[in-house]
C-alpha cells in the first residue's frame, strides 16, 4: 500500500460518520435483524402472492384423495407436495392462505393495542395528574384480568370472525405500548425542547403531535414488531381453541385443531403448520430485538 493510500485510509476512519451512515452501518451489521426481517419479508409476499403460488385451491374437497402424505413419503404425490387434510384439500395451499390470516390479524391487532396504548400512555405521562392515576388504575385492571379466557368468553359472545378476533385481540393487548410510552413520555416533556414549544404558545395537542410522538417513533415500532408476534399467538390459541377463525377458512392455529386427532399416525398435519407459526413469530422477535439494538443511542451492536 502506497503512502497516499494511507493517507486517504486515514483520513476516512478520522471522518466521523454522519447519523445516517451510523443507521445504516447497525442496520445491515445486525445479523438477527436481517434474519427476521428476511422471514417476515418472505412471508408477506406468500401471503400477497398466494392466488399465484398456490397449486391449488384451498377450500375445494376430495374425498378420493384424502390424508395423502407428503411427497417425501411413501404414497405422496407431486400433485400434493405436503399431502391433503381431512377433507382432501391440498395442505400447501392451505398453508400459504394460512399467511394472509396470520398476517391480516397479527397487523390489524397490533395496530389497534398501538392506537389505544400510545393514546392512553401519552396523556398519563404529558398529563399526569388525575389523568395518570386513572389510567394507572385502568392498566392494573387489565393486567389483573385473564387475558385468554377473557378473549374466548367475548369471541363466543360476539361470535368469531377475522375482525372480531382482530378487534378482541388488540384491545386485550395494549399495555406494553402504554407501559414505555409512558414512562418515555415523563422523560420528554421535562427536556428543554418541550419547553421552549410550550414559551412559544404551542398547544398541548401540537406539543404531543410535533415534540412527543415523534420522539417515540422508534420505540413504537419496536413494541409493534414483538406485539406482532404475541397477537399471531393469541389468534392461533382461540382457533386451536375452536373460537377463533372458523372452518373453512385456513388459519394454522386451526390446522393444528383439525389435524391433532391424526397427529400420531399423519403427524404432518399439526408439525407443518406448527412451523410456520414458528418462523413467523420468531422472524417478528429477531426483527423486533434488532430494531431495539439499532435504534438505541449506545449502539448495542457496534
Amino acid at each position: 500500500m502506497s503512502t497516499t493510500d494511507i493517507t486517504l485510509t486515514a483520513v476516512e476512519e478520522a471522518t466521523p460518520l454522519t447519523p445516517g451512515q451510523i443507521f445504516r452501518k447497525r442496520l445491515f451489521g445486525h445479523t438477527g435483524f436481517l434474519i427476521g426481517a428476511s422471514i417476515i419479508l418472505a412471508i408477506v409476499v406468500v401471503a400477497i402472492f398466494a392466488p399465484l403460488i398456490a397449486p391449488h385451491d384451498p377450500y375445494v374437497q376430495s374425498l378420493s384423495t384424502r390424508m395423502l402424505p407428503p411427497v417425501w413419503s411413501e404414497g405422496g404425490t407431486w400433485e400434493h407436495i405436503l399431502g391433503t387434510d381431512q377433507n382432501g384439500r391440498d395442505y400447501l395451499s392451505r398453508l400459504i392462505y394460512g399467511t394472509r390470516v396470520s398476517i391480516t390479524i397479527g397487523i390489524g391487532a397490533a395496530s389497534v393495542g398501538l392506537v389505544i396504548g400510545v393514546t392512553l400512555g401519552v396523556m398519563a405521562g404529558y398529563f399526569g395528574g388525575w389523568i395518570d392515576h386513572a389510567i394507572s388504575f385502568l392498566l392494573t385492571a387489565q393486567l389483573a384480568l385473564p387475558g385468554l379466557l377473557l378473549a374466548m368468553a367475548l369471541v363466543f359472545i360476539i361470535g368469531p370472525s377475522i375482525w372480531v378476533v382482530i378487534g378482541i385481540v388488540g384491545v386485550l393487548h395494549w399495555t406494553y405500548y402504554l407501559v414505555v410510552t409512558r414512562a418515555a413520555t415523563q422523560r420528554i416533556r421535562n427536556l428543554d425542547f418541550v419547553a421552549a414549544a410550550k414559551a412559544s404558545g404551542a398547544s398541548s395537542r401540537q406539543i404531543i403531535w410535533h415534540e412527543i410522538l415523534p420522539n417515540l417513533a422508534s420505540a413504537i415500532i419496536v413494541i409493534f414488531t414483538f406485539e406482532l408476534g404475541i397477537a399471531i399467538l393469541a389468534e392461533s390459541s382461540l382457533s386451536f381453541l375452536g373460537v377463533g377463525i372458523q372452518p373453512p377458512t385456513p388459519s394454522w392455529g386451526l390446522m393444528i385443531a383439525e389435524g391433532k386427532q391424526a397427529m400420531f399416525y399423519r403427524p404432518w398435519l399439526v408439525i407443518l403448520p406448527g412451523i410456520c407459526l414458528f418462523l413467523l413469530v420468531i422472524g417478528a422477535n429477531l426483527m423486533g430485538d434488532g430494531l431495539r439494538d439499532i435504534t438505541s443511542p449506545e449502539g448495542r451492536n457496534e
